[in-house]
């Protein structure tokens, strides 16, 4: 079924809202980071989603900074912007858990957490509240984030990714990179990366003062 313009405009404006809102909290530094929602109920041959164009400073708008790609990530109209670098991720993420809209920031916090852990191949993080963000309500529990090597080469990561998904983890991290987190829709995607965004400070924070004891 082909995307409408109303669909279309729907997805570019909430990824408006959404980049506006990271930005401010400085979670796209140097142009980096890239945002993405499906569009339409398609799936398989039919995924189509909007994601942030390659280059883009993400805290000003403007009328180029979105673009629709298919399900291998290679625009779907006539257009100049280049999708991110990183779309072929995005793809292999929706396909495999069928979310709806994933965002990827780079900050300090998930940069460094990810090279402490990324020998074991993920982040440890036990009984903190904001596990709950995940809809996780175990007492206590403990939750292993994902990390992957960041290979200079996009495909190379993407490969890796469908083996690396956990279930009810909504994210995975690249090792000196950044965070990859999804939900059903934006507002749940948002709240998952917040969550993780958190416990990335707490984990950087708890090992600080653990290694002062």
């Amino acid at each position: 079924m082909a995307i409408t313009l109303e669909q279309k405009q729907q997805a570019f404006a909430e990824l408006r809202d959404i980049k506006t809102i990271l930005a401010t909290r400085g979670w796209f530094p140097a142009t980096s980071g890239n945002l993405s929602i499906r569009v339409g109920d398609g799936a398989g041959e039919e995924l189509t989603f909007a994601i942030t164009a390659s280059g883009k400073d993400k805290a000003v708008q403007t009328p180029q900074d979105f673009l629709l790609v298919d399900r291998d990530g290679k625009p779907t109209e006539a257009t100049t912007l280049k999708p991110s670098a990183e779309t072929l991720i995005h793809c292999e993420i929706y396909k495999a858990t069928g979310c709806g809209a994933i965002f990827h920031v780079h900050t300090v916090f998930n940069n460094i957490v990810s090279e402490l852990f990324a020998n074991q191949g993920f982040i440890p993080v036990k009984g903190v509240e904001l596990i709950k963000g995940f809809n996780i309500w175990e007492e206590d529990t403990e939750i292993r984030i994902p990390v992957l090597p960041n290979y200079a080469e996009i495909p190379r990561i993407a490969e890796l990714v469908p083996g690396a998904i956990v279930p009810r983890i909504p994210g995975i991290v690249l090792r000196n990179h950044g965070i990859y987190a999804w939900g059903a829709n934006a507002f749940e995607a948002k709240r998952h990366l917040e969550a993780f965004e958190f416990l990335f400070e707490y984990v950087y924070r708890w090992q600080l003062l653990s290694n002062r004891s």
